[in-house]
């Protein structure tokens, strides 16, 4: 079997300038980098449960709470029960969306020009495969560390 090391540390490499470079920019932009996902997350249009956004964009409960809290004190968010469930869901109040395109507008124009330099230089696919890989770093994960480490420590 071939050792894709040098693979695995080039792109851990790069996911940690990713994610550093959304930490800076949140900063830059006033705010806490995991209110800036919050808010990405609540701009994509889907319709999120606390705990949904929790497990999708890998937030702990107590932070998204906390953010969660902050932002409906900012009047950036409400929260709504439905019908049937105790989950609370999360949405954007109006002046929540206008400051949220006015945060992630300089996002969206950096991500959008990184995107299109990447895709022009290596297609469609380079999406395809992340999604992929990530699909199966969760999936061999899951086998090898969090079930059986949870057999091991009982």
């Amino acid at each position: 079997m071939p050792d894709y090391r040098e693979y695995l540390d080039r792109i851990t490499l790069s996911i940690n300038k990713i994610d550093g470079l959304y930490y800076i920019g949140a900063r830059k932009l006033g705010i806490k980098a995991n209110t800036l996902a919050l808010l990405y997350a609540l701009n994509t249009g889907k319709h999120y449960s606390q705990k949904q956004l929790g497990e999708e964009w890998l937030i702990p409960k107590t932070t998204i709470n906390t953010i969660v809290k902050e932002c409906v004190e900012a009047g950036y968010i409400v929260l709504t029960v439905e019908a049937h469930t105790r989950e609370k869901y999360v949405s954007l109040t109006e002046s929540g969306k206008a400051y949220v395109e006015e945060i992630l507008k300089y996002i969206y124009e950096a991500e959008q020009k990184a995107m299109e330099q990447t895709i022009e230089e290596f297609s469609p696919q380079f999406v395809q495969a992340m999604e992929c890989f990530a699909e199966h770093l969760q999936n061999e994960f899951e086998k090898r560390i969090f079930h059986d480490h949870l057999e091991r420590n009982g």
